[in-house]
């Protein structure tokens, strides 16, 4: 192998295109509900086919997604066709969705879009990510100091979206639509690749195989993976679903809670944002692989503790925990799989792994959640949870395979060869 480049490539703009996008993600996931029923009057059974349909179609598309993405590696294709897709939501909520919606039957809408924003969304996000994951390492800067930009989107979405809302509420469209138009000048004239250091994200992706792409199912260290991904990180989803609804019940008025839910989250949002700066630091010193596992007894804790809490301030004090949860999954996950797979299927793995696998989850559980919630409560319901996470996280404790990000690196799928800086 070819010596590594030790000059850095640009990063400043990639914390920019990581705020663009996610922005969109935030802004139309925090407020397209309240739009659904005020706006375009839908019914919860119609809105819930948007949602439906978003997370069905995603299983589709991740899987490819991923695939593609390997084979372009650097090149910008599709996460441009992702990006202009996502300057088309102003457009289509305001000229298309209402005037269709009254010509056509509601479901037919609902469906189309959820497979719509599913594209932009759902099956979008593991592209951008891992694009800027790979621009990371031929870079040689850290995916989690980039990827603060998405922290700080959700914190800007969640201040200024409700009051565009309140303002007229197709702002919030136009607003995930001018985003991406940034996120679009971004990639096109800023995000600039260092491809001296093209080795470390990849070699010959554009001669990969069917072949290569079903090697990775016969990989044990996939499948512990996504059986983690599919206990943790799903279940961390589920739990937070109706957080809401359970947390209500330790008030005595709505009002007060949800004055209280509003501070935690926001409280929890800024400890995420401050560690999203030391914790690319942390991992290196510890282990992406010891990050996951932090994280899968850190969800645990969280959610058992929860189900046992006597009072809204243990569980105030837990839903803090998430603080740590999401910078410790965003960062291990990334720098685990770049150290442990073939970085040729680096995209496949990311799609397949913590997405795919973890979608079909999702699915199952919420609603098994749900039922389970009427018929035992959530405290019952949260502290089967919560042993679930811990059993998975231990699972993972012991079978997860182990590795030295210092000086290995698994090239494809030979045997690790040291890499000379």
């Amino acid at each position: 192998m070819k010596a590594i480049s030790k000059a850095h490539g640009q990063f400043w703009s990639f914390p920019v295109s990581h705020f663009s996008y996610f922005f969109i993600w935030a802004i139309v996931n925090g407020y397209l509900t309240l739009w659904l029923e005020q706006v375009a009057n839908l019914s919860g059974s119609e809105s819930g086919m948007v949602f439906s349909l978003m997370a069905g179609m995603s299983l589709i598309y991740q899987p490819i997604f991923g695939i593609v993405s390997d084979r372009l590696l650097l090149k910008k294709n599709l996460v441009f066709i992702i990006l202009f897709a996502g300057a088309l939501i102003g457009p289509y909520f305001q000229w298309v969705f209402l005037p269709v919606l009254h010509a056509m039957n509601a479901f037919s809408v609902a469906i189309f879009t959820g497979i719509y924003l599913a594209f932009v969304l759902n099956g979008g996000v593991s592209v951008i990510e891992q694009y800027i994951q790979r621009a990371s390492l031929a870079n040689k800067f850290e995916f989690g100091h980039s990827r603060i930009g998405g922290s700080v989107a959700g914190m800007v979405a969640s201040f200024i979206g409700g009051r565009l809302f309140l303002w007229t509420p197709n702002a919030i469209f136009w607003a995930a639509t001018v985003t991406a138009l940034i996120a679009i000048v971004m990639f096109a004239f800023f995000n600039k690749i260092n491809y001296g250091n093209a080795d470390l994200v990849g070699e010959n992706s554009e001669k990969l195989k069917v072949s290569d792409i079903t090697k990775i199912f016969k990989l044990k260290n996939f499948w512990v993976l996504g059986i983690f991904y599919m206990g943790a990180s799903a279940l961390y989803d589920v739990f937070d679903q109706q957080f809401i609804i359970f947390f209500h019940q330790f008030f005595s008025s709505v009002a007060m809670s949800t004055t209280v839910y509003a501070n935690t989250v926001t409280a929890q949002m800024i400890i995420e944002l401050v560690l999203m700066i030391p914790m690319p630091w942390i991992i290196n010193k510890i282990g992406p692989r010891n990050g996951l596992l932090i994280y899968g007894f850190i969800t645990a804790i969280r959610i058992i503790g929860t189900a046992l809490a006597p009072n809204w301030i243990v569980i105030v004090a837990l839903r803090l925990l998430a603080g740590f949860e999401m910078p410790l999954v965003l960062v291990s996950i990334m720098k685990y799989i770049s150290d442990s797979f073939d970085l040729r299927l680096y995209a496949t793995v990311y799609a397949l792994a913590a997405n795919f696998m973890k979608q079909i989850s999702v699915f199952i559980f919420s609603a098994l959640a749900g039922n389970m919630y009427d018929n035992i409560g959530f405290q019952k319901t949260y502290l089967i949870m919560g042993v679930f996470v811990l059993v998975v996280s231990i699972f993972a404790t012991i079978f997860l395979s182990k590795t030295d990000s210092n000086n290995l690196k698994i090239v494809n799928n030979k045997e690790p060869e040291e890499i000379k800086v």
